[in-house]
């Protein structure tokens, strides 16, 4: 059987759905189930309620796609049932079970709830006050509460120890290169309206690009944070805080650069509003330098991004190397661009601090992207890392010595 010209072959197919697989979603999805209908059948076994379904419940809520979020939530959701236990059997010793009370034990809850830090838990020690208080078997029922929860959270937390979750560095990796591959598109297309009569709604059209590029930082950072949480407590990583740094450290650069970018749009957006009707924005001299290095520059973000994300040393040296060549090569473009800038406007002075804002705007980006800052950031930055960790052992040792 022969394939329609252009439909998939069963190779792109499998590709394909082990790609999908491999995503965040449908990983948490089926560990969520499995760990789940686990912990349902231990609480069948060891709760006297004849449906546990607390146990499966907690499980659903603790059971993320890294090792640190189960820990963490796990943590957070066994504390809000604990109090709210606690809250029911202290309201139910003293009143018994009215509008009024009730009032009272959510408000207590829900008040309490957020001096023990539980976060989005909140409600679970309410919901877990009221349904204690409204029981008659209060003890057992308090129990049982206490005892499905902690079933489901350690299932949880057990399942994701021993079948640990994925690491997201790869999927952060290709968020940061595509934010780098969407400023450097992004340049280019300003660098192409640079030497043609550019409308003032063209260049505002660009700026709009630009500002949707700086609101996408939020999704990129969000596939950052999930990946630094799935390097933490998991036991195939050695070196995650080395890891974590590099990405960090990576996308704030990134970060400064979109946002000189949107400052670059915005800057030619004012010149046009000065450029009359079928006039130029740049001499055709000067648009053409300027495009050339926007397109240098363009490329050395995408090697810089390529850089950030290898985990491979001889790829590194590689992308390193990439890196580089383009920065050199922006540089001397970047050098002809401001002699024939200078020509320009000492000939026609109008508008000559939008000019050198385009110079000023391109050389913070090429010093962002620059080797020797990119090393002494790193340096930093490890730096601070070690010292916090070094004050946070400073710290257990003192609670170690008191607690002695």
């Amino acid at each position: 059987m022969r394939l329609a010209p252009g439909a998939p072959g069963p190779q792109s197919l499998l590709a394909k759905a082990r790609r999908r697989l491999r995503e965040p979603v449908v990983d948490q999805t089926v560990r969520a189930t499995a760990a789940a209908t686990i912990s349902y059948l231990v609480a069948v076994h060891l709760s006297s309620e004849p449906a546990p379904l607390t146990a499966p419940l907690t499980a659903l809520l603790v059971v993320q796609v890294t090792v640190y979020s189960t820990l963490t939530t796990s943590i957070r959701r066994v504390n809000s049932v604990v109090v709210g236990v606690l809250i029911a059997i202290l309201f139910s010793s003293v009143v018994g079970l009215s509008w009024w009370s009730l009032a009272l034990v959510i408000l207590a809850s829900l008040t309490i709830g957020h001096f023990v830090r539980v976060d989005e838990f909140v409600n679970e020690v309410a919901i877990s006050a009221m349904l204690v208080l409204g029981v008659t078997r209060l003890a057992s029922q308090a129990w049982d509460r206490v005892l499905e929860t902690l079933i489901g959270a350690v299932v949880g937390l057990l399942f994701n120890l021993v079948l640990a979750p994925p690491v997201w560095v790869d999927t952060a990796g290709e968020s940061i290169e595509d934010l780098a591959r969407r400023a450097r598109h992004l340049l280019l297309r300003i660098a192409e309206a640079l030497g043609e009569p550019t409308p003032v709604a063209q260049a505002a059209a660009r700026l709009h690009e630009a500002r949707e590029l700086d609101q996408a930082i939020a999704g990129v950072d969000g596939a950052l944070r999930q990946a630094e949480d799935s390097l933490r407590f998991n036991p195939r990583i050695r070196e995650g805080q080395l890891s974590r740094i590099v990405l960090r450290t990576g996308l704030d650069t990134l970060e400064i650069c979109v946002v000189v970018i949107r400052v670059l749009a915005r800057s030619l957006t004012d010149l046009a509003k000065r450029r009359e009707d079928g006039e130029q924005l740049l001499a055709p001299d000067v648009a053409l330098a300027m495009e050339e290095l926007l397109d240098h520059l363009g490329g050395a973000l995408v090697s810089f991004a390529v850089l950030v994300t290898t985990q491979v040393e001889r790829n590194a040296e590689e992308a390193e190397a990439r890196l580089a060549s383009e920065l050199a090569a922006a540089w001397a473009t970047r050098e002809n661009a401001a002699q024939l800038l200078l020509l320009r406007v000492q000939e026609h002075p109008k508008a000559w601090q939008l000019h050198g804002a385009l110079l000023a705007e391109v050389d913070r980006i090429l010093d962002e992207l620059d080797l020797e800052h990119r090393s002494r950031r790193l340096m930093e930055e490890l730096d601070r890392a070690s010292m916090a960790n070094r004050a946070r052992l400073e710290r257990g040792r003192r609670l170690l010595r008191r607690a002695g």
